[in-house]
């Protein structure tokens, strides 16, 4: 790992645990085991560490997604692959850097809207398609409507003031929230498939 990698990585696990505020370039050039003046030769500032960081995470996220099960008769192995993604990734998450992002970071918050709109767009609708197909979800669900829902739905969950982080783990909240969702999508079989698999893998 070259110095610009592990200045990246030792920034992405502090923002993760302490959010990005809180953080300064100081604790970063300690975990990287280099000096603030190197920090500083690899990024100009700290609003250009972030947006490296924010890049890497969501191109991880993408890539992580892009290893579920695909096929339409996977449908119910890729909801209980992603919700256990989703529950450890968010379990992990400091809950306040989405509303840092949107509130400090105007570059950042451009490339989570971009990645909203192009990535988990498609890739909640084609899980629903894909759902319909296999008679998992209902057929007469508006997949458009039902997709919009859900990004709204998964954003709004780290709104510190709507879901305070001293009152909710974050992993747990997104956990019944999702399947709150999925329970509405599902017929009988779909239902029935998703519990029977959970169960098994836990």
């Amino acid at each position: 790992m070259d110095t610009r990698e592990k200045i990246i990585v030792s920034a992405g696990e502090q923002f993760m645990k302490y959010g990005i505020r809180s953080v300064t370039m100081d604790d970063i050039a300690r975990l990287a085991g280099v000096s603030k003046k190197t920090v500083y030769q690899e990024f100009a500032d700290k609003n250009q560490l972030v947006l490296f960081v924010f890049k890497q995470e969501l191109e991880n996220d993408q890539c992580r997604i892009d290893e579920l099960p695909a096929n339409s008769e996977e449908v119910i192995d890729h909801l209980i692959k992603l919700s256990n993604y989703l529950r450890k990734r968010f379990s992990e998450m400091n809950p306040f850097i989405l509303n840092e992002i949107q509130r400090y970071y105007p570059e950042c918050w451009q490339l989570f809207e971009e990645f909203k709109t192009k990535h988990i767009h498609a890739e909640i609708k084609e899980i629903l398609e894909k759902g319909v197909d296999a008679g998992y979800f209902r057929p007469e669900i508006n997949i458009e409507i039902i997709t919009a829902m859900r990004i709204e739905q998964m954003t709004s969950l780290f709104d510190p003031v709507k879901f305070p982080p001293s009152v909710y783990d974050m992993g747990q909240l997104h956990m019944e929230v999702f399947e709150h969702f999925i329970f509405g999508l599902f017929t009988e079989k779909g239902k029935n498939t998703y519990l029977k698999k959970k169960t098994n893998q836990q």
